[in-house]
């Protein structure tokens, strides 16, 4: 068969597509945490508290609603003093590496910030969608003013 013979272009483009097909067929799927084929369930860590205001000599204390994730419950609770946000803490939170790699830095976040507008940490996006979702309900019950 000569080089440029369409018959030529049509045999090796269906090879090329069977090839193709049969590479991505071959592919495992990653393991999804929220089924039941993804193994044990992730143990959580928890000191459950419902969402509350406490007033104390050192500010008020917030604790915010519990955002549920795709890997558990993340709960945060923050101390308010002055209008600022002077402390920030996990209550809940999944209990992986990844988390408690994350936790202290997004505990800074919300400090600094004195808001939920903080980023998410890498490696740890869900559970930072959650914490932020918690600590804009425990800003929320902030009197008006602050």
């Amino acid at each position: 068969m000569r080089k440029s013979h369409p018959l030529r272009r049509v045999v090796l483009t269906t090879a090329a597509t069977v090839s193709g097909i049969v590479l991505l067929l071959s592919l495992k799927p990653g393991a999804d945490p929220g089924s039941a084929a993804a193994g044990e369930a992730v143990p959580q860590r928890t000191a459950a508290a419902p969402p509350s205001a406490a007033q104390s000599p050192g500010g008020a204390t917030l604790t915010g609603s519990v955002a549920q994730t795709q890997y558990g419950p993340v709960q945060v609770r923050i101390t308010v003093r002055g209008g600022r946000v002077t402390r920030a803490e996990t209550v809940q939170a999944p209990d992986s590496d990844a988390t408690n790699d994350a936790l202290p830095q997004l505990n800074k976040a919300a400090v600094t910030a004195g808001s939920a507008d903080i980023d998410a940490v890498s490696g740890a996006t869900y559970t930072s969608e959650g914490y932020r979702k918690s600590l804009q309900s425990a800003l929320d019950q902030l009197p008006a003013g602050g």
